[in-house]
């Protein structure tokens, strides 16, 4: 129901207009009567008539009553408009109590139930935001458990496969013997490693690892973590070629959980960087942040991908075997790790080179 400010006015004047006549009808009679003498207002009157005259005596005696007549006419207006919204407003609540969600109470800002309706509509929008995270939530639980299963499956199905052939002896000699059995033990190291990040990311996930931060020179640590490698980069023919701007690149943190990170980077850069000759690593300083690059020359990330690579479980190959991937985890941890630093991860990759970039803030005091 719209509103019409000026149908209470429209009300009040005609209101007092006839009751001002009614008023002057009974006062006229009252006066030829000679009765209003027997009134202590009678003199009252008769002063006011001698010095301002009937119509000014009217008109003094309608303002009051016009305002008074005006106020109810204007309450009665309102709690008419009130009611009627009142009522609108329970009609939008039983729509959305029907799961009409996309449905929107009216705000009449002029109204007293503003207020109100903006509020049920918040609350619509949480309830909306609400149920569509527990949708991808469970939608993310239902993923995860095809993944993990998937995962576990192929592992375990490669040690019993090894295993049953030791059981039933199907194997020629000895040297076949321990080849059978260092499968199944690699297998089962690869089942372990593969636990172990699901552990890890559901602690990361569920903010249930604590960092334990210090100072650290991130240059000593990428060294060290070169020198970890050196084996593998000279198995894949990669040269580590390494970089740095400054004498120290000082951050603090967790060392233990931002030496991972690294880890996973290294190992993913030689997995699918084999076809290049080199592996840069390069730290610079950017203002206050503290910028490590990993850069391959091998296989390029198709750019419809890599908005996906620091999703868990997603490989760019789309394949499952030992030979093409890993759990599809790792990245997915180096970002929660780095994202609990307070930095960032990012990837760019093209025909030439694919560079993940890694950026923390600098630890101040650093000579302390």
């Amino acid at each position: 129901m719209k509103a019409n400010p000026f149908k209470p006015l429209v009300w009040s004047i005609v209101s007092t207009f006839v009751l001002m006549v009614l008023f002057w009808i009974i006062a006229r009679a009252v006066f030829n009567s000679g009765l209003i003498y027997n009134f202590s207002l009678g003199d009252l009157f008769v002063w006011l008539n001698h010095y301002i005259g009937y119509p000014m005596v009217y008109l003094l005696f309608s303002l009051p009553l016009f305002l008074l007549v005006f106020a109810y006419f204007d309450f009665r207006e309102k709690r008419g408009q009130h009611n009627e919204y009142l009522k609108e407003i329970n009609q939008d609540i039983q729509r959305l109590a029907d799961g009409y969600f996309e449905h929107k109470v009216q705000i009449r800002p002029s109204a007293e139930l503003s207020q109100l309706a903006v509020n049920i509509n918040r609350l619509v929008e949480r309830l909306k935001y609400t149920l569509e995270e527990e949708r991808k939530a469970e939608q993310s639980k239902n993923e995860l458990i095809t993944n993990v299963s998937h995962d576990l499956r192929t592992p375990l199905t490669s040690i019993t496969g090894y295993l049953g052939l030791i059981e039933q002896d199907r194997y020629r000699d000895e040297v076949e013997l321990r080849y059978y059995v260092s499968m199944a033990y690699e297998e089962s190291q690869r089942l372990s490693q593969l636990i172990q990040d699901l552990f890890e990311y559901t602690r990361l996930r569920n903010n249930e690892m604590k960092l334990r931060t210090s100072k650290i020179n991130l240059i000593e640590m990428l060294w060290q973590i070169t020198e970890q490698f050196r084996l593998q980069l000279s198995e894949a023919n990669m040269e580590p070629r390494l970089l740095f701007d400054n004498n120290q690149l000082i951050v603090l943190a967790d060392g233990n959980k931002l030496r991972r990170v690294f880890e996973n980077l290294f190992t993913n850069s030689i997995k699918y960087g084999q076809k290049g000759k080199y592996l840069d690593i390069t730290g610079r300083m950017d203002n206050q942040e503290v910028v490590v690059e990993i850069t391959n020359y091998g296989e390029a990330i198709p750019p419809a991908d890599l908005p996906y690579i620091f999703e868990r479980f997603f490989r760019v190959e789309k394949s499952r075997n030992l030979h093409s991937g890993g759990s599809g985890i790792g990245l997915a941890i180096a970002k929660q790790i780095v994202d609990l630093h307070g930095g960032t991860i990012e990837a760019a990759s093209d025909s030439d080179l694919t560079c993940f970039s890694i950026r923390l803030k600098q630890s101040l005091n650093v000579n302390e």
